[in-house]
């Protein structure tokens, strides 16, 4: 059941951003959602313990499955408490909060043990520590970020989870050289997918910052698909709902990489259809293998993920 938020009472969405959202979703089904408190969901940490080992410890908490993440669930305090990051089996690793639609793209690329991946833009570590549970602390994870203040966040993140195989590397994501067997690139974004846990994305909204961010993310694919393993495989993925930053990327990478091969994604889960055109440009017909979420399809943000393969040859 959806719970409005009482803080977003007074705001108020820019005129062209209502005029663009009202052309790609049901603009009153989305507002709802987006000015709707968002579930709380973790994702059960394998390195350390277990769905079983984590309800025992948590007595007072409803736990409902995610779907299309078998470690994850929408968790719930019996008496309404809410922070749920201020437990003790928390502060051990136990688990991660973490948003439900942000377990997706690990489970997209699905790295396996041995594997030689990076995450271009890893901090705060979410994503990284899922990988690194699935790989079953084997391999490398080479997890990337610009920013020290970033960068010790992730370190906390990691370590709390008990990751090892892993190394932390500063730099810009368009210089990173090397090979890897698999390549996420949860690209910066706008944000526009997580209005409903961050209500100043509505303000800071423009189309200047889209198109600017539009080109970071274009430039970062492109570097992510150079270092990326013949037969290896990249996940591209955002938390915005802008077609610039999704289905635009994707169009402008296909258009200089036309080897790179994108693949269905198959998972347990409602999916709204892919942007095929916007702002009078038609986009490549693979982008409707693209997965995009708005906020009211599953009720979580709102999300973005693209499967790409590398040929071999």
């Amino acid at each position: 059941m959806l719970k409005p938020n009482p803080n977003a009472q007074d705001i108020v969405f820019k005129e062209k951003f209502v005029e663009q959202y009202r052309q790609l979703t049901d603009w009153d089904v989305f507002k709802k959602y987006s000015l709707s408190f968002l579930r709380k969901s973790i994702r059960v940490n394998t390195i350390k313990s277990n769905e079983a080992h984590v309800k025992e410890l948590m007595p007072d908490w409803d736990f409902t499955p995610i779907p299309w993440c078998k470690q994850g669930f929408w968790v719930e305090h019996k008496e309404g408490r809410l922070d749920i990051g201020n437990t003790i089996p928390h502060a051990l690793g136990y688990y991660y909060v973490q948003e439900s639609a942000s377990m997706l793209p690990p489970l997209v690329l699905q790295p396996e043990e041995g594997d030689i991946v990076l995450d271009m833009a890893a901090a705060p570590g979410s994503k990284t520590s899922q990988m690194v549970a699935m790989m079953a602390n084997t391999g490398i994870m080479v997890a990337n970020d610009i920013s020290h203040e970033r960068l010790a966040a992730l370190g906390i993140n990691l370590a709390r989870s008990g990751c090892t195989a892993h190394v932390m590397t500063k730099m810009r994501g368009e210089r990173i050289s090397g090979t890897f067997d698999k390549v996420l690139l949860d690209a910066p974004c706008s944000g526009t997918g997580t209005i409903r846990k961050s209500l100043k994305t509505i303000a800071m909204w423009n189309p200047n910052m889209i198109n600017r961010l539009a080109g970071i993310q274009k430039r970062l694919l492109q570097n992510a698909y150079r270092i990326t393993k013949p037969g290896g495989m990249l996940v591209y993925s955002t938390c915005s709902s802008e077609p610039a930053e999704n289905e635009g990327v994707i169009d402008y990478f296909l258009e200089k990489h036309p080897d790179a091969k994108i693949e269905d994604i198959d998972l347990e889960l409602k999916r709204s259809d892919a942007v095929t055109s916007f702002a009078g440009k038609g986009y490549n017909s693979e982008v409707s293998k693209c997965l995009r979420l708005w906020p009211q399809d599953n009720d979580t943000e709102g999300f973005f993920v693209t499967k790409i393969t590398k040929p071999h040859s």
